[in-house]
């Protein structure tokens, strides 16, 4: 009678595991579509236009969430010093080349564009 018990009560616990943990995949993005939000975040505080390249990077990775079913997008906007601009320029850059790991296909290739705007952006003084 014990045993009876205590196999419902695991395969109850291991069902209800599996249910938390399946609600979870499916409502929150992927690893990389998270990296992409946070990359296009950190860019839309950066103050300073680069020339285009900031934006173009924006637009780069609002396109690739769009194909991971990520919804990425805002207009806000810092003022921050150069040197500011530059730090979250070079940490967004980082967390696309993070993401580029979960990534395939032309998602990937507008991640790698937004890293080639980055890259332009930065030797712009």
């Amino acid at each position: 009678m014990k045993s009876l018990m205590l196999n419902s009560v695991v395969g109850l616990a291991a069902l209800c595991l599996t249910l938390s943990l399946s609600q979870h995949l499916f409502a929150a993005p992927s690893y990389s579509g998270g990296l992409l939000i946070q990359a296009y975040a950190t860019l839309e505080m950066a103050d300073h236009d680069y020339k285009g390249h900031r934006v173009a990077a924006m637009k780069q990775i609002e396109a690739a969430g769009k194909l991971v079913s990520v919804n990425i997008h805002g207009d806000g906007k810092v003022h921050e010093k150069q040197g500011v601009s530059d730090e979250q320029l070079r940490a967004a850059q980082g967390l696309l080349e993070q993401a580029r790991a979960g990534l395939g296909g032309k998602a990937l290739a507008h991640v790698n564009r937004a890293i080639n705007q980055l890259s332009i952006a930065l030797k712009i003084k």
